[in-house]
Formats: C-alpha cells, structure tokens, sequence
C-alpha cells in the first residue's frame, strides 16, 4: 500500500522567501517538490486591522505523515508570525509520480534541522 501523499501551499511575502524555504524543504528530503506561483492578491485581517498585501503562493508535496514536522520546519525559515500552511490529502495520483514523491522524501518524521 503506498502512503498517504498531501500538497501543502503556503502564503510567502515574495520570491525570495518561497525560494528560500522551498530549498531548505526539498535539500532537507521533507518535500520531494516546490512550485513557487505568481504574486497574488490576499485581504485578511490581523491584530483588528484590515490588510492587504502582495503575495506568492509557495506548493509542496510531500508524505502525509511528514505534515507536522514540515510544519515546525516552515515555521522556523518563515518570516510570518502566523504562517498560512494548508494541506489536503492527493486523492488519485499516478503511480510513477507517487512513486517519485516516496523516493524523494523522509520515510521517517523523525527529522532533526
């Protein structure tokens, strides 16, 4: 049975922080990949403040059980107070690309930075 694969996105101030973290991710075998996407647009609101900034939507995918450790991670390379970490599980995904994502990420979440 293959385990279980999640894609995880992050919101990131700029390039060159999703840059940054998606290296560490993927040289530290947390993720196997990083897709950095075009600037968007997010309205949120914080501290009681309405906000509105520019931003880049960091993917990564990678091994379910590796979700809590890959969060601890991110939260250390990000600059956010609160970083935005989403995940959902991959439902239906090819057997050589599954295959890939295993071979290039921690079978264990014993991770150590």
């Amino acid at each position: 049975m293959t385990p279980a694969l999640i894609e995880v996105t992050v919101t990131c101030p700029d390039d060159a922080c999703a840059s940054t973290i998606a290296r560490h991710l993927v040289e530290e075998r947390l993720v196997a990949c990083a897709n950095i996407g075009p600037a968007i647009t997010s309205l949120y609101r914080w501290k009681g403040t309405l906000e509105e900034d520019r931003e880049v939507i960091l993917t990564l995918k990678t091994r379910q059980h590796l979700f809590d450790v890959l969060c601890a991670r991110i939260g250390e390379l990000h600059p956010y107070e609160v970083a935005a970490i989403l995940a959902w599980p991959l439902a239906l995904v090819s057997q050589d690309y599954a295959d890939w994502v295993l071979s290039e990420t921690l079978a264990s979440s014993s991770y150590k930075s």
